[in-house]
Order: structure tokens, then sequence, then C-alpha cells
């Protein structure tokens, strides 16, 4: 009897699942289409663009004292943000998902406000908080700290915008993760610091990275929030995005292609390598 249970199991795996969407060929076909026409098309007319201006012209593009800039600016505080919002992300989704409190539901809906707020709202909010006469600027402008039009105001505005996206990725698999691994982890003497570390951090990692790269990508292309909270000095809290709009204004059109095409190569490194870590983590720690 049992033979015979194993072999119908063999052969109901043997056959694919009926799908109510008809077809393989027809849906990856279109999902080529779709990705064809509306991402590869229009990064490889800009990849054609740049490749007029050869090695050499990219990198005299990328090696020019403002860009540069411009670029250590974007990505180093991009990279910063997303690390900070990876640490309050898995905080604010812990919280969300363990805890019944009043105004769960209303914090909840909070969090995905970044998402549906214009950018250029949220950058003018911020500026005005952040200001020298703002709410919080004010007082901190007493001890001799300024936030806005500062490259730390990039940093929040950032923050701001990234935050959704870790703990929209970490929530779900939050709440699968079963409260009595914790009570388990007690119980044979661990400490809090170890349960974190051991029992909860290892399944959430692959999230995390996934909630890290979102935030990154999110961070390194704004614009709307940013160019009102940081002031926009060349060389200071000058971001790419802005200098490449500075470029077109300028009618320098190589010159905002050579910045856009780095951008899109240091971004694609930066995500791809962050993908692999992913993987090498769900191979190595494997699911909940």
């Amino acid at each position: 009897m049992a033979d015979s249970t194993s072999v119908v199991k063999k052969t109901a795996r043997s056959f694919p699942a009926p799908s109510v969407i008809p077809g393989f060929a027809p849906t990856f076909g279109l999902t080529i289409l779709y990705l064809g026409l509306i991402v590869l098309f229009p990064l490889s007319l800009l990849v054609l663009r740049a490749s007029e201006l050869g090695l050499s012209g990219l990198y005299s593009v990328a090696t020019e004292p403002r860009v540069a800039a411009a670029l250590r600016t974007s990505f180093f505080i991009s990279f910063a943000a997303a690390a900070i919002d990876v640490v309050f992300g898995l905080v604010v989704a812990w919280v969300l998902t363990r805890y019944e409190f009043p105004g769960r539901r209303f914090l909840d809906a909070i969090v995905d406000l970044p998402f549906a707020l214009p950018t250029a709202v949220a950058g003018i909010a911020l500026a005005a908080l952040y200001a020298p006469n703002g709410w919080l600027g004010a007082p901190l402008a007493e001890y001799d700290v300024k936030i806005a039009f500062t490259r730390w105001g990039i940093l929040i505005a950032l923050v701001f915008v990234g935050l959704p996206f870790v703990v929209r990725t970490v929530q779900p698999l939050l709440a699968e993760i079963d409260a009595e691994l914790e009570e388990a982890s007690a119980t044979l003497g661990a400490s809090r610091a170890q349960t974190v570390w051991r029992v909860l951090l290892p399944p959430l990692l692959p999230a995390l990275l996934t909630g890290f790269a979102l935030a990154f990508a999110r961070s390194v292309g704004e614009y709307g929030s940013v160019i009102f909270i940081a002031g926009n000095l060349a060389y200071i809290s000058e971001i790419a995005p802005l200098l490449i709009i500075v470029k077109l204004e300028q009618f320098d059109y190589a010159g905002a292609t050579g910045i856009a095409t780095i951008m899109l190569a240091i971004s694609f490194a930066v995500l791809l390598a962050i993908n692999l870590i992913q993987a090498w983590s769900q191979k190595r720690f494997g699911h909940v």
C-alpha cells in the first residue's frame, strides 16, 4: 500500500499542476514583450547613446570633479539610508506584526504614506520641518546643528522614502515565524540577543536584503523629495539626478547621458551583488 501511494505521488509530481492562466508560451512571451518595451528597450537606447562617447569619454565624465562628487553623494548617502531603513524597518515591522494596540491599523497605514505622497510634497514638508526656523530645525539650530540644506537633509529624505520598502518586505515573512521559536529559545537558556541573532535574523536575512536593495534603488534615483531639503550646493549637497537635469538645461546631452549610464552601471553592479548575497543566504539558511 505504501509503495502504491509513493508511486501515485511521484506520478502526480511528474505532471504540472493546472493553472487558470493558459499556457507557458503566451505568458512567457507577454512577459518578455512587456519587459522589453518598458525596461530593456529604453535602457538599451541609453547605453547605445552613451556608447558614442566611448570608454574614454565615460571615464572623463565620471572623473569630472563635480560629477564625481555628485555620484559619491548619491550612492554613499543612499547606501547609508538603506542601512538605516533596514534597522528601523525591522523594528516597525516587528511592532506591527507581534503586538496589538490601539491605533495599530492607523500606524500600519501611515507606513505606506511615502508610496502615495508626491515626492515634491514630501521634500517641502521635510524642508519646512528641518529648516533653521522650522519646528525641529529651530531647536537644533540653538545647538548649532543644521539639518536642512546639508547632506543630513538628504539622508533624512532618503530614509523617509525608503522605509516602506523594508517594512512591507519583512512584514509578511515575520508574520510566518512562529512565536514558539522564541519561547523554545528562551527555554533552552538563550538570551534575548542570542534569540535575535540565531533564531530570528537568519530566516529574515533574505527579506532584509531584498528590502535593502529596494530602498537603495529608490534612494539612488530619488529627486523630488531631495532637491527641496538638500541645498543643492555643487561638491557638497548636489545629487547625481539633479546634475543630470543641470546638464540637460545646458544642452549637454552627452554629459547627461554619460552620468545616467554611469549611475545605471553602478546601480546594476550593487543590486547584482545584493541579489547574489540574497541567493546565498536562501541556500544557507533556507525558508521558515
